[in-house]
């Protein structure tokens, strides 16, 4: 797998190269530290993924991330401080894969740092990625299926008290797929929604500042104790899992050590299925791995209705795929349907007959 460096430190570009080569299957082709440079030897060497400081100076890695998916659709990672999640959400808006969070003090574990990096560049190396003509998404006028389906929850026979929450899962690719799914409900959308977004630490808030931007329900992350309320979006906070009690009551709890993502997809699930059963709503989008499909076949056996994102649509058809292999996935559907079909469901919908 070939990277290409954009850094315009020499000392960074030093570390990240030993970094990324000490695994024998990755080998860096080139090196920029200017956007310029960084185009040019991206057309030029069409790698398997791009690394990217993100706090170049100015907007300049904003504008090269636009500018490579504009032109040449690469796998990007970016590697930012967990004080730039503002940035760090602009860039996966305009394109890029993930956000590898780096470390600012001196005695700052490196090592972690460096196999994060290469595990990283692994992941994206894999997505299959897409021209953003404009740079960054444009989320609310992406999907015209929900905006169409709203009409029909205000006017038509609601089965809103069938259905108390909606419970989303994502990891690689989530941002994107988030925002399109997430920008589609209209703001009469009355269930709570709950997502779990696998992200590195100090980067959860800037994604929903980020989200809360692009949709018509107001985004927020969860805090221990708090009830969710209806028509609202609640993402899982960085480095613990979110569980729902009784009444929609979440508490967030230090993970077991043999869990591998954090927060978990799983966990969320599985609490979804005994506290709340057939009156919610699951959805697994893209992502490596198999994180959540064990907690959505926990949820259809709870008798909640259960999605899962296609493979044509998805980033990295993995969670999606582990979930349709073991039963859990009632029906499979393009990213850009699922707003449509959660809608749907509301307004009294089976689902084609199943629950």
């Amino acid at each position: 797998m070939t990277v290409v460096l954009v850094e315009d430190s020499v000392i960074e570009r030093r570390f990240l190269r030993t970094a990324i080569t000490a695994d024998p299957g990755l080998r860096v082709v080139g090196e920029a530290r200017t956007g310029r440079d960084a185009i040019a030897l991206i057309e030029r060497l069409r790698p398997s993924a791009v690394v990217l400081d993100l706090e170049l100076p100015g907007t300049a890695a904003i504008e090269i991330i636009e500018r490579i998916m504009a032109s040449v659709p690469t796998p990007i990672l970016v590697c930012s401080t967990e004080g730039d999640a503002a940035r760090a959400a602009a860039a996966l808006a305009a394109g890029a894969i993930d956000v590898v969070a780096r470390p600012t003090a001196r005695d700052a574990d490196r090592a972690s740092y460096a196999a994060a990096l290469r595990r990283g560049v692994r992941v994206a190396s894999r997505v299959r990625v897409i021209t953003h003509p404009r740079g960054r998404l444009k989320a609310r006028g992406d999907v015209q299926s929900a905006s169409g389906a709203s009409s029909a929850l205000s006017a038509g026979a609601r089965a809103e008290d069938t259905v108390d929450l909606v419970a989303i899962g994502a990891s690689t690719g989530g941002p994107q797929a988030l925002a399109h799914l997430l920008g589609a409900l209209p703001s009469d959308f009355t269930p709570a929604v709950v997502v779990v977004q696998h992200m590195a630490d100090g980067f959860i808030e800037g994604l929903a500042t980020w989200l809360d931007g692009l949709c018509a329900l107001p985004v927020g992350v969860a805090t221990s104790g708090v009830r969710l309320h209806p028509g609202t979006v609640t993402i899982a906070p960085s480095a613990r899992n979110l569980v729902i009690n009784d009444h929609l009551r979440v508490s967030i709890e230090q993970p077991p050590p043999t869990q591998f993502n954090v927060p978990g997809v799983d966990a969320t699930f599985e609490s979804v299925a005994r506290s709340v059963g057939p009156r919610a709503i699951g959805v697994l989008l893209t992502g490596m791995g198999r994180d959540g499909a064990v907690g959505l076949k926990a949820m259809r056996d709870a008798g909640a209705i259960t999605i899962g994102q296609d493979e044509e649509s998805s980033a990295v058809w993995g969670m999606p795929a582990a979930a349709a292999a073991c039963g859990a996935v009632q029906r499979q559907l393009p990213l850009t349907e699922i707003a449509g079909a959660l809608v749907a469901i509301l307004t009294g919908d089976s689902f084609g007959g199943e629950r």
